[in-house]
């Protein structure tokens, strides 16, 4: 029997399970992985779409049972708040903000178990990118959507094998969490880029530079190509480069560099990239764990005006800065700046869009073609730096290495054979 961290058969082609119908009903959710992420991160998004009447939380899954334990009682006293708060809650809940044992979520430490006895709609992956295939085709077969932390997983290959497992009309399907491309400033930008008020995008820049120390590389599966898949593209980066592609739109060409230059890891722990449009905007790509001043930002240059954001881990109306070109009318200038009520970048945001999608039927945003796009263009911007070539969009495929592995068995880069496997841990980082 498969604990949280298997999935038996992974590798042979099963049609999933129908979705159950989710009219008139609150959707069930499993949460595997019951660490930081989920705790500090996915909870509170769960919890605030139960006090709207939307979710609950049937289950939740890890290796230690102390730790699924402790989170199911943590996530009834969180939903409960969120009940009283709303008064939508169900019965004693909203009322009196007391949780009877029958809403507490029940723990497991097998995940093949949980899927059978609760049938879940919508599982929430929390665990190390090593995890996710195996997880997540578990849960679609059994018929559940669902909702995968970044990095969705470690290769190309992975997500086409995922990809393969989800529904063909109407799901399920497996959707990353990409958050930062929701939220109303991000909506906003969005929709002057798509529509050029602002003129045609030229000039951008990506730049994801954060501080991690030593201590924080002691957690045994980080900075490993087998559990992390990557280095700071790949675990940090990611969020921003998705964003970018969000609102510029394909990429065409990638040329990279990427460096060893602080850590001892198999990762690198700094990457830098010029990057190709396929509307002729050109950009800079730089992800680094070894920056003290740490920022997370996006520009875009366009022919009127300069788009800039400016944050750490999440963004809100303010982060956003619009700089009209010299001439531009005063009341067009200030149309831009009508970022409407402001709803922060946050899981919860694209938690409520994907419940819509569930309930509609719908492909969710940052799945398949749309979610498989930003782990290209990292997979393209290892195979440049590691071969120093252009890699174009598209060209990695079955029988590229770096179709198989970030790494692309690169000399120098490529773990050494024989190295001890890292056991998975509960939680993501």
């Amino acid at each position: 029997m498969a604990t949280a961290e298997t999935a038996p058969g992974t590798n042979q082609r099963h049609a999933p399970s129908r979705p159950a119908p989710l009219t008139g009903r609150r959707i069930r959710v499993a949460v595997i992985g019951t660490g930081a992420i989920a705790r500090d991160s996915h909870l509170p998004a769960l919890a605030g779409l139960a006090g709207e009447g939307e979710t609950e939380i049937v289950a939740a899954v890890d290796i230690a049972a102390e730790s699924a334990e402790d989170f199911c009682t943590t996530a009834a006293a969180t939903v409960a708040a969120a009940a009283t708060a709303t008064g939508t809650g169900a019965g004693a809940v909203a009322a009196t903000g007391t949780v009877s044992a029958a809403e507490v979520p029940r723990p497991y430490t097998d995940l093949d178990v949980m899927l059978q006895e609760q049938r879940p709609d919508l599982v929430v992956i929390c665990t190390p990118p090593t995890l996710h295939r195996d997880q997540t085709v578990a849960a679609l077969r059994a018929g559940a959507w669902v909702w995968c932390e970044k990095p969705p997983v470690p290769s190309l290959a992975d997500f086409d094998a995922v990809e393969a497992e989800e529904g063909e009309d109407g799901g399920p399907y497996a959707s990353i969490v990409f958050q930062h491309r929701f939220g109303s400033g991000t909506r906003h930008v969005r929709r002057l880029l798509a529509e050029q008020a602002m003129g045609r995008p030229l000039v951008a820049h990506c730049q994801t530079t954060w501080y991690r120390d030593t201590a924080y590389y002691a957690v045994p599966w980080r900075g490993r190509w087998q559990t992390e898949g990557g280095g700071p593209a790949m675990g940090h980066g990611i969020h921003q480069m998705d964003l970018l592609l969000d609102l510029l739109g394909p990429w065409s060409e990638v040329r990279a560099m990427a460096g060893r230059l602080v850590h001892d890891v198999e990762t690198e722990d700094v990457s830098t990239a010029l990057v190709r449009f396929a509307n002729g905007a050109m950009a800079t790509v730089v992800n680094s764990v070894l920056s003290p001043d740490e920022v997370s930002r996006i520009r875009v240059d366009c022919e009127r005006a300069t788009v800039e954001l400016t944050h750490l881990y999440g963004h809100r109306n303010d982060n956003w800065r619009i700089t009209p070109a010299r001439g531009v009318p005063d009341a067009e200038a200030a149309a831009w700046q009508d970022f409407g009520a402001d709803r922060p970048s946050s899981h919860l945001e694209q938690l409520r869009e994907l419940v819509a999608s569930m309930r509609a039927g719908e492909r969710p945003r940052s799945s398949g073609a749309d979610g498989r796009t930003s782990l290209e263009l990292i997979a393209a911007l290892y195979k440049s730096a590691f071969t120093d070539a252009t890699v174009r969009a598209g060209e990695i495929g079955p029988g590229d290495p770096f179709y198989s592995a970030m790494h692309g068995g690169a000399p120098g880069w490529a773990p050494v054979m024989g190295e001890p496997s890292v056991p998975g841990e509960e939680a993501a980082a």
